[in-house]
């Protein structure tokens, strides 16, 4: 079978061919495994169903791109810009996403299996009935996200913004959201079975009806929250906590302010700044087409 190297065009009928890829089409007689890889700029592509498994976008523009249904398993996500695209059902289990900008698009019932997600930003993103369960995404931003019936079982999420989004029914049992911060979000109905949210804010955020049977809630910050009517919370789990008496708790539960709470504040003198660096080139526009390589 011969060895492929694909150049699809995106904008303008321009053909491209790199050193690396010139190598990949020798005459050959055993079919080899693909490595696609994407850059350059690709708004507003329809990539529905395509199989692109273990793709590699690496500094790619898919805004508005159409990935409904696609396979990227393994796929890797480096410093592109998905903006508001449509990844609705896609599978992207195992995927790294690094740094990669999904602000607006829509994953709502995709697979986010296992999935490596440092620094990513799902800004107002739509990932409702997403199956996020071991997800890695340090430091990760869900502001104003919609999270509904989403499942994030057994995620590490420590450090994550997702400040007002709308996570009601979701189910982080066995997540670390350690030093999250979850204020004025909704999670009403939400399972937090045995999460660990210490050091957690979850001021002004609403749990009504929420499940915290053995959630970790040390030290967590709970002004002006709403858990009423809430399951299985504790009166030991209050006392953990730092709550006021803005926090609505079920019946028969007291906040009783931060007993056991320390509160630590650090003041460092200030340091004389050191000078601005230089400021980078600017780089190259982007050219207008999409390339995809079969590397042996």
């Amino acid at each position: 079978m011969t060895r492929l190297v694909r150049i699809l065009l995106a904008f303008s009928a321009f053909a491209l061919a790199a050193p690396g890829a010139a190598r990949a089409m020798g005459a050959g007689d055993k079919e080899v495994a693909r490595v696609v890889a994407f850059g350059g700029s690709c708004a507003k592509c329809e990539l529905s169903g395509r199989k692109l498994s273990g793709a590699r976008f690496m500094g790619a523009d898919f805004s508005g791109a159409s990935l409904v249904g696609a396979d990227l398993r393994d796929a890797k996500f480096m410093g592109s810009a998905f903006t508001g695209s449509d990844l609705s059902g896609a599978d992207l289990s195992d995927a790294q996403i690094f740094g990669a900008d999904f602000t607006r698009a829509t994953l709502s019932n995709a697979k986010l299996q296992d999935v490596e997600a440092k620094g990513a930003s799902f800004r107002e993103a739509t990932l409702n009935g997403v199956n996020a369960s071991d997800l890695s995404g340090v430091g990760s931003i869900f502001e104003r996200a919609s999270l509904r019936n989403a499942r994030f079982s057994d995620a590490n999420l420590p450090g994550v913004m997702m400040v007002r989004a709308d996570g009601r029914d979701s189910d982080f049992s066995d997540a670390n959201l350690e030093d999250s911060n979850l204020s004025g979000s909704r999670f009403d109905g939400a399972n937090f079975r045995d999460a660990d949210l210490r050091r957690a804010t979850l001021t002004g955020a609403s749990f009504v009806g929420a499940d915290f049977r053995d959630t970790d809630l040390r030290g967590a910050m709970l002004s002006g929250a709403d858990f009423s009517r809430a399951r299985h919370l504790t009166q030991e789990q209050i006392d953990k906590a730092c709550a006021d008496a803005s926090t609505r708790l079920p019946s028969g539960l007291v906040a009783r302010g931060c007993r056991g709470v320390r509160v630590m504040v650090r003041v460092r003198e200030a340091a004389e700044a050191p000078p601005a660096p230089p400021a980078p080139p600017a780089p190259p526009a982007n050219p207008r087409h999409l390339v995809a390589v079969d590397i042996p």
